[in-house]
């Protein structure tokens, strides 16, 4: 199955500290990760990486950070084709602070301009599509183009443009802040009903199946109109930078290739998961050895 990402990419610049700084000191650190980022572009990285025929549709700077993102794509076998470089734009460079202590980070994000792709004429049949909805007219296209493909949206910040974009694929798999802003309603852990409601109140929006990932405890979906919690697993973290990009990466595998609802989701906790124990996005996605391997220890 040929699997299409459309969305945004980034260049990620990560430096790992034992602690979050303190204002207005010095820190010398003698170790930084840089590689590619960004929603879609995980996604479709980690999709080549476990061997899915996957292509990336996005606009880069024709600059240095594009053509590094570029070669990464190269390099793990991502199909280009669609992937622009224009010399009239400027990659978007994110700088990241991993706390080292409990996992999280703070990402400084520089984008110079909101410049869209223009209309591409896909000549490709892929059976499923990917969007993080950064490109919304491109990703529009694609679907009308394409009804028979499954469709999923990895839906980061709450714009018009991507809550629209929410109503017209398969799979909206979110984030618990995307949640909280849509619904309206605060997911509080330790009261399990925060969980139903706001899953209620998306269901009742967007009219298709949702995936609420909640952090280190897991994701909340529906099965045969029952609503579930798929725990994580235990890890110690280091970085949780990309783990909701490559949990959409692994959630997109799961449904490319029929699997079980359950076990997809399963697959897509266990590598966002182990993505956290290692520093910087692309690095840090696991093998699908490695994901088999943990999934039989808890199948």
């Amino acid at each position: 199955m040929e699997i299409l990402c459309i969305g945004h990419a980034t260049y990620d610049i990560t430096i790992l500290l034992d602690e979050y700084p303190e204002e207005n000191e010095k820190y010398r650190i003698n170790k930084r990760t840089e590689c590619g980022g960004g929603p879609a572009s995980n996604a479709a990285y980690l999709l080549s990486k476990w061997g899915m025929t996957t292509y990336f549709a996005g606009l880069l700077g024709n600059d240095a950070y594009g053509r590094r993102i570029k070669e990464e794509f190269d390099s793990i076998g991502v199909n280009t084709k669609y992937t622009k470089l224009d010399d009239n734009a400027e990659t978007t460079s994110s700088f990241i602070l991993a706390n080292n202590e409990n996992g999280s980070r703070t990402v400084f994000a520089y984008k110079k301009e909101n410049k869209e792709m223009e209309l591409i004429n896909f000549d490709i049949n892929p059976g499923l599509i990917l969007i993080d909805g950064q490109e919304p007219s491109v990703s529009r296209a694609a679907i009308h183009k394409y009804p028979n493909a499954i469709t999923v949206i990895d839906a980061g910040r709450p714009t018009d443009e991507v809550i629209e974009l929410c109503k017209l694929v398969d799979y909206v798999a979110c984030s618990k802040t995307f949640a909280e802003s849509v619904s309206g309603v605060n997911i509080n852990y330790t009261y399990t009903n925060s969980i139903i409601e706001a899953y209620r109140e998306l269901k009742n929006k967007f009219k298709t199946n949702v995936i609420i990932t909640l952090e280190d405890k897991g994701c909340v979906f529906e099965e045969n109109g029952v609503v579930k919690i798929m725990p994580s697993i235990k890890v110690k973290p280091i970085d949780s930078t990309g783990a909701g990009d490559i949990f959409h990466g692994a959630l997109a595998y799961g449904l490319a290739n029929n699997f079980p609802y359950e076990k997809t989701l399963k697959y897509a906790n266990i590598a966002g998961a182990l993505s956290t124990e290692r520093v910087g996005g692309r690095f840090s996605i696991p093998t699908k050895k490695e994901v088999e391997e943990r999934y039989a220890k808890i199948k």
